[in-house]
């Protein structure tokens, strides 16, 4: 890897760098652009020992990974993590003034169009950007599933459900592990090497959906992990990695791209059964 010496504008610069240099880092460096992405709150206001604790790694480390990525210091990498977390605590009134204006000088649709607008960005990026390859392992790796478990939380759990119904209507057995009774590592303890797992999972990502990723891993059960990231500690030994990005609008960002992605994954997993590709 070659250091570089301009400093990332943003924390979304500093992911995009990452994730295109994080073949060619050294083992550590990468284990900590993995661990600093998935962290991101950490990361603002955690000192250098702790978070190289919680990294696996030496602090010295941490110093040498913000030299290579432009920055001074891990104090001066760590400013970047604190202005994003003030950005995306903007509060929902705020949001809601700045779509007020808009209906000011607009028409009353206005609103309307800029989701559909948004949303027809967000499939624009899914066809230009979406890894057929990976895309076709992933709807191979649920085809031959006995049980697919689905996990995710926050936003990304609405795809989720989406997902439960079409395998439902296509015959493939799955199992939500996103309950309010605290058993999902119970229910997750079920699955084996024979099952599959769907994880939905976007920046910041949530702490039970890692954790859901690390037991499945564990127990060598086959990962299709979408999420927004190469950076994503859900891609660590995922069996197929589905990549999207989603477009907002007045900081209210849709959903339209994973929708649309999982309805077409469930429909693919169909068909390679019914081609013979796959099946329990």
């Amino acid at each position: 890897m070659t250091a570089r010496t301009d400093r990332p504008s943003s924390y979304d610069e500093l992911c995009t760098r990452l994730a295109a240099d994080l073949d060619a880092m050294p083992k550590r460096l990468a284990q900590t652009a993995s661990y600093l992405v998935a962290h991101p709150d950490e990361v603002a206001f955690g000192t250098t020992a702790s978070i190289a604790d919680r990294a696996g790694v030496q602090p010295s480390t941490l110093i040498r990974f913000a030299k290579a990525t432009g920055f001074e210091g891990f104090s001066d990498l760590q400013l970047l993590f604190r202005e994003r977390l003030r950005d995306r605590n903007q509060s929902y009134d705020s949001r809601l003034a700045t779509l007020g204006q808009d209906a000011e000088q607009l028409p009353a649709h206005a609103v309307l169009n800029g989701f559909i607008a948004a949303g027809q960005e967000s499939l624009a990026w899914l066809q230009r950007d979406m890894d057929l390859a990976e895309f076709d392992a992933a709807a191979a790796t649920l085809a031959q599933a006995s049980t697919v478990y689905l996990v995710a939380r926050r936003r990304a759990f609405p795809p989720l459900i989406h997902l439960r119904y079409a395998f439902a209507k296509l015959g493939i057995r799955s199992e939500i592990c996103g309950s309010v009774n605290g058993i999902d590592s119970d229910l997750l303890a079920f699955a084996g090497a024979g099952d599959a797992a769907v994880l939905v999972s976007f920046a910041p990502y949530t702490a039970q959906t890692v954790e859901a990723a690390d037991q499945l891993r564990a127990q060598n059960v086959p990962i299709v992990a979408i999420t927004d990231s190469r950076l994503s500690p859900l891609c660590t030994g995922a069996a197929a990695r589905l990549l999207l990005s989603e477009a907002d609008y007045a900081g209210f960002r849709t959903s339209t791209a994973v929708m649309t992605l999982v309805m077409a994954l469930s429909v693919a997993a169909a068909e390679h059964r019914r081609l013979g590709r796959g099946g329990a």
